[in-house]
């Protein structure tokens, strides 16, 4: 790489999002710990114990994988996925209550390109770059219809694997892990697999959050990182999903009685 193309990859790790700790952000767990395995498991734990207490069955979860300072404005999480109440199956052959985490995660070496993986708790926060997360657990009634809808084909048939960390929502070319928790959240609601309702709802229904970044910065973010592009931006003002931008539409519209959390080492608070 010569000096001019390492000036301008330094200035989108620092200014925009590192393609490293983006990475991190939407991946599975690798590479180096943040914090001490001990801790991880502890908070995991703890995370797992909240959801039990509030008797979720089904709760969508987010994870700061980007340190919070190089966030963009108004961005807490980089990735959310769903929690899932289940007989989990240990190394022994014992089966033990618990919660399965069914994530959209992009590919370490294609970062580009997504998987649907089901995983654990201490897996999901093993590459935190901040020990919190945010919860959200739906109606009752919401989560009774995100249950079918995870469990049956509908929730392999909304995974587009075309990633880009900066998905927009109301498009059909690319997506990110929020913008597939998003869809599988308006088929549950709208009990249909059919992509073009969803998005037509989504539309007409859910606010996304705009990417305050400067445009220069995500030009020269899409030529070093593969995972950066704001080709699904027809008006060059990306917006995208968010966890907080879920958990704002969940408050207003589901009349059941949606509560969101964030959940620290030391506390459980309303979010």
């Amino acid at each position: 790489m010569n000096y001019l193309k390492y000036v301008l990859f330094s200035l989108v790790a620092c200014l925009l999002f590192a393609p490293g700790d983006v990475r991190g952000g939407s991946s599975q767990a690798g590479g180096e710990l943040h914090f001490k395995p001990e801790e991880i498991i502890k908070f995991s734990k703890k995370v797992e114990k909240t959801l039990a207490e509030k008797g979720a069955r089904v709760a969508i979860i987010a994870r700061a994988g980007v340190p919070r300072k190089k966030m963009p404005e108004g961005i807490r999480f980089t990735h959310t996925a769903f929690a899932v109440y289940s007989q989990i199956t240990t190394a022994d052959g014992r089966k033990i209550p618990g919660y399965a985490i069914y994530n959209l995660y992009q590919r370490n070496k294609e970062p580009d390109v997504s998987d649907l993986i089901v995983d654990y708790p201490v897996d999901f926060f093993a590459g935190v770059k901040e020990l919190d997360a945010g919860i959200i657990i739906p109606s009752p009634e919401l989560q009774s219809r995100l249950l079918a809808t995870l469990t049956s084909p509908v929730y392999q048939k909304l995974h587009n694997p075309h990633y880009s960390v900066i998905a927009n929502p109301f498009t059909l070319d690319l997506q990110n892990c929020t913008e597939h928790t998003l869809d599988v959240l308006f088929a549950a609601i709208y009990q249909t697999d059919d992509i073009k309702v969803i998005k037509a709802n989504e539309k007409a229904y859910f606010t996304p959050q705009k990417v305050n970044v400067n445009p220069i910065k995500l030009l020269i973010g899409s030529i070093f990182s593969d995972d950066v592009t704001t080709s699904d931006h027809p008006d060059n003002t990306p917006v995208t999903v968010t966890f907080t931008t879920i958990s704002k539409f969940l408050k207003q519209y589901d009349k059941g009685g949606s509560q969101a959390f964030l959940v620290t080492p030391t506390a459980v608070t309303l979010y």
